[in-house]
């Protein structure tokens, strides 16, 4: 009995000790690189000069692992995470994630009520939407002195464009990529991932170049891989590639084709220690002025109506965002919407596919 108090009175100073080394400030998790620069430059910095508390800035290459865990052992110290939409869903599911009350998001500029103002799709119970980004492929233009990739097909074609390719190491956008390169339109993606044979089928796609492939699993590795030359073409997160041209004046083209489109959200682990002021933070982030100014600095779309129209030119090199942007109507002519319900259902089922056709 005694050392069973020992033991809980030991575990209960460890948890007060890991809260006190947090009180005050707010943790918050996200990818890092020029997407983090821009959450740091748009809501950071605004939110710690108006009084705010410090904000301790965390990467991670996403998923809910460091979540679950950190939940099912009761030692949170994260208090805000950017999740992918699948996530989001997937969390609160689970009750590792905190529900969040839209009643506490401002309205629009416009005077627009919040949850009027998000577009569709873009407000979950325990997930505030803060972005549209996208999955797609890139090539370093001095690679290519004759004709150039235009479409996910020609990503899969090794006789016209021979060369190693960059892939993220999961299924996700990988076997919705390698169907739209077979031909199947983005309508139809996922009723054939949904069966055994469309599996099958994305699967055998991915074969054709598998041993040609390189896998990455950091957002930054793309960028650095194709001005390395250790890729000749690589799916990537369409920021990094617009950060690498923009700031670093890489000679890099995006193909839009076939992108799969997400939606990143601000989620609060079940029991965060500075709940209050992350719902505080939240609301702060994802206001009109804050969700515009982001586009500012990287090439995701804001998720408020009221934000659009304040899309403008980049912060430091004055570029026109607004073509940037993965819904620009030039970009999204072949576009797919990653589907957070399929892959909130089928997550465990295909990673482990995955791994299994990666270990053969």
């Amino acid at each position: 009995m005694k050392k069973t108090l020992l033991m809980s009175t030991i575990a209960a100073a460890g948890i007060l000790a890991a809260s006190a080394a947090f009180a005050g400030n707010l943790t918050v998790v996200s990818w890092g690189g020029g997407y983090t620069k821009s959450q740091v430059e748009a809501y950071h910095k605004p939110w710690e000069a108006m009084g705010g508390s410090k904000i301790n800035s965390e990467d991670y290459n996403g998923g809910l692992a460091e979540v679950k865990a950190q939940v099912e052992s009761g030692k949170v110290v994260w208090d805000l995470v950017d999740v992918e939409l699948s996530d989001a869903v997937r969390g609160c599911d689970e009750g590792l994630l905190e529900t969040i009350d839209k009643s506490i998001l401002p309205a629009g500029d416009d005077g627009t009520p919040a949850t009027s103002d998000f577009l569709p799709g873009t407000l979950t119970d325990c997930g505030v939407a803060s972005i549209v980004w996208t999955t797609i492929y890139a090539y370093d233009t001095t690679k290519f002195p004759g004709a150039k990739p235009t479409t996910m097909a020609d990503f899969y074609d090794l006789n016209k464009f021979p060369g190693k390719r960059g892939l993220r190491k999961g299924a996700k956008s990988n076997l919705e990529m390698a169907l739209m390169a077979d031909g199947v339109a983005p309508g139809d993606v996922y009723k054939l991932l949904g069966t055994d044979a469309g599996v099958d089928r994305a699967f055998a796609k991915l074969d054709t170049i598998k041993g040609s492939t390189v896998w990455w699993e950091a957002g930054a590795q793309p960028p650095q891989m194709l001005a390395d030359g250790e890729v000749l073409m690589t799916t990537a997160y369409n920021g990094r590639i617009f950060g690498a041209v923009a700031t670093e004046k890489k000679p890099f083209e995006i193909v839009w084709d076939g992108q799969v489109w997400d939606l990143d959200l601000w989620v609060i682990p079940k029991g965060a220690p500075n709940k209050a002021d992350a719902l505080k933070f939240v609301a702060f982030s994802t206001d009109t002025k804050r969700n515009a100014a982001q586009a500012s600095w990287i090439s995701y779309g804001p998720v408020r109506k009221s934000a659009a129209p304040l899309v403008g030119k980049h912060a430091t090199e004055g570029i026109d965002m607004k073509p940037h942007m993965p819904t620009a109507p030039g970009n999204f002519k072949n576009a797919l919407q990653n589907d957070f319900a399929f892959w909130a259902d089928h997550a465990d089922e295909l990673n482990e596919k995955f791994s299994a056709w990666l270990a053969k």
